[in-house]
């Protein structure tokens, strides 16, 4: 997204942004301490509903609202940080489906393979809580917001601040290969999924190398966006045969 120099004027934004970020995502977890501690229905239990859409709300869904500003603040327009022109438009409708051919079967088989050794080791496993609760919950309302959270808000938010801002940051000021590993290694980290950690990691890769490739964040968000849906219909399907 318009490249990130070491211009001081830059560098703070990009900094500013990630303050904002965590000044979010703290005060929904204050705010989710307090009313468990109250005892307010939807927040008595981790995976209570309340608990997830608050969590959800401060971290991608803020993230909705710091992306106009801090376009704004940088005078980058839409259209070059997300890769709107239509030569990268046809170049991300090409290149995202063909990545996650590539990535979807590796990273399933990584995902497999870390199960049964955390099995063997006897280290317990644990789903996502917003997984398991789109698996266990009503499809209206919970279910119907979780699919649109991890298909529309979590890619577009994930990507704008892991490829759009942490990446082009570290990168601008010399350390490439923290940008690519060390910000990989946090997309997968904040998943909170030791099961699921080595696979996102490689997508998390993948998704960097799409940016990269494609020069915005529309590749990467498409990528990020399917693997996501491609994820749900498989834990939904398992699930229902299951039962």
């Amino acid at each position: 997204m318009g490249v990130l120099s070491k211009n001081p004027r830059d560098t703070l934004l990009a900094l500013l942004f990630c303050a904002a970020q965590f000044l979010c995502i703290a005060s929904g977890q204050l705010a989710m301490s307090f009313l468990h501690q109250k005892g307010v229905n939807g927040f008595k239990h981790e995976d209570d509903f309340g608990n997830v859409l608050l969590a959800t709300l401060s971290f991608q869904g803020a993230t909705w609202i710091l992306i106009p500003i801090y376009l704004r603040l940088r005078r980058v327009r839409w259209r070059d940080a997300f890769g709107l022109s239509a030569k990268k438009v046809f170049l991300s409708l090409g290149l995202a489906p063909a990545v996650l051919v590539v990535v979807l079967p590796a990273a399933g088989t990584l995902q497999w393979v870390t199960a049964r050794v955390m099995t063997v080791l006897h280290w317990k496993t644990q789903q996502e809580t917003a997984v398991e609760l789109f698996l266990t919950s009503a499809w209206w309302p919970t279910g119907m917001y979780l699919a649109v959270f991890a298909v529309v808000l979590a890619p577009v938010a994930e990507e704008f601040i892991f490829r759009g801002v942490l990446f082009p940051l570290l990168k601008a000021h010399g350390y490439y290969k923290s940008a690519w590993i060390g910000v990989s290694l946090l997309f997968a980290f904040i998943h909170g999924d030791a099961a699921i950690f080595p696979a996102l990691f490689v997508l998390a890769l993948a998704l960097t190398w799409l940016y990269q490739t494609t020069g915005g964040l529309l590749a990467p968000i498409m990528a990020h966006s399917l693997f996501n849906a491609a994820n749900l219909a498989v834990f939904y399907l398992a699930n229902t045969r299951g039962g």
